[in-house]
């Protein structure tokens, strides 16, 4: 079969997007995925595969939220597949969580998360310190509460903050255990820096740096307006 320079070019600029799809996942085709090597509390390492797709509903201007995202790893002994799904959520126009620590114990794989905007931190109720924490456990994944979490588990160990931009800036792949303590840095709330394990105070708890009004307490659903209004006076 006879080329001509013209679908040469093309062949040699389809070669050039497999590469970079196989390197960092399939960009703006329905979704990214990547690798990170994970830290755990231990001292060992794994590799966790991510993938994170967006879409939903946004304000204009503003570039979509993450609509679905997974994690998956191999159990270090058993050599057990495992994944984690969020997918989109009617409720909250978005996937639910942004995951924040991976760990193991004991052959049990323990995740925390944290709720991602208002909609999500109010659907799971309001958890002070803001994490949702999930056990896997015969083959499916659990809620518990962070008293179950073991207590040495104590630093994050995944890339918080948009990691789908964080793969593409670092062109890492898979990106290094170093590397994702370095992505996340810089953090000024302080159960991002470590995992808390006292409430925090309820007043200053933000969630993305946004208070989030609790829509169940008297003060929403009172007909009674929150602050009192003196009458105009008439001239």
């Amino acid at each position: 079969m006879k080329y001509t320079k013209g679908t040469l070019g093309l062949l040699v600029a389809i070669l050039i997007m497999g590469t970079s799809m196989n390197a960092f996942g399939f960009f703006g085709f329905g979704g990214e995925s990547w690798k990170e090597e994970v830290l755990l509390h231990d001292g060992s390492k794994i590799f966790v595969e991510r993938s994170l797709a967006r879409g939903g509903r946004r304000e204009v201007g503003q570039r979509p939220p993450p609509k679905e995202q997974s994690l998956s790893f191999t159990m270090p002994g058993t050599g057990q597949k495992v994944t984690w799904e969020d997918k989109f959520s009617e409720d909250i126009g978005s996937s639910n969580f942004i995951p924040m620590l991976l760990d193991m114990r004991d052959g049990v794989a323990y995740l925390v998360v944290s709720p991602m905007g208002c909609l999500s931190y109010n659907k799971w109720g309001r958890p002070n310190p803001p994490y949702v924490i999930f056990k896997y456990h015969n083959k499916e994944w659990k809620r518990i509460t962070l008293q179950e979490l073991p207590a040495e588990f104590k630093t994050p160990n995944l890339v918080i903050s948009s990691p789908d931009d964080s793969v593409k800036q670092t062109g890492l792949n898979p990106i290094p255990a170093e590397k994702v303590q370095q992505l996340n840095e810089g953090f000024k709330q302080p159960e991002f820096k470590t995992i808390l394990r006292e409430p925090l105070d309820p007043k200053k708890t933000t969630i993305s740096n946004v208070a989030c009004p609790d829509y169940n307490s008297q003060q929403y659903r009172s007909f009674k307006p929150p602050l009192p209004m003196k009458p105009t006076e008439e001239k």
